[in-house]
């Protein structure tokens, strides 16, 4: 597995504070807004299906990134 990829909270201008609290609100939960350092990969749908369902599987949040 490459290097863990380095992740920071998100410095989130007013627009985009209001637009996650809006989400909150809409769904009832807190949200993290976490901001990657790394070039997050563009999956394909089927791509995208594969890794939510090892998401379920594993219980963990997993993101996709480009290997360097």
């Amino acid at each position: 597995m490459a290097e863990a990829p380095r992740m920071r909270i998100a410095d989130l201008d007013h627009t985009s504070l209001a637009r996650v609290r809006a989400l909150e609100d809409e769904i009832g939960a807190c949200v993290l807004a976490l901001e990657p350092k790394v070039k997050l990969r563009d999956l394909s749908k089927q791509e995208l299906e594969r890794l939510r369902a090892a998401e379920e599987e594993l219980g963990l949040v997993l993101m996709a990134y480009e290997c360097e």
